[in-house]
């Protein structure tokens, strides 16, 4: 039991991290967007790789 909590407790905080580096990147201004060569549609795929490393 102990190591299904330990388990949902960080896919969870995974989850919270994918969506909060989403929101981050989509609302980053297009200018300094644009300098980290980072494109806004793009924010899912590069959290995905970020949070998941896929």
């Amino acid at each position: 039991m102990a190591h299904f909590m330990s388990s949902l407790r960080d896919r969870l905080q995974k989850r919270a991290a994918y969506h909060r580096t989403v929101w981050e990147i989509r609302s980053m201004p297009l200018d300094v967007a644009l300098d980290l060569d980072i494109y806004p549609g793009d924010a899912e795929r590069i959290a995905q790789r970020a949070i998941y490393g896929r």
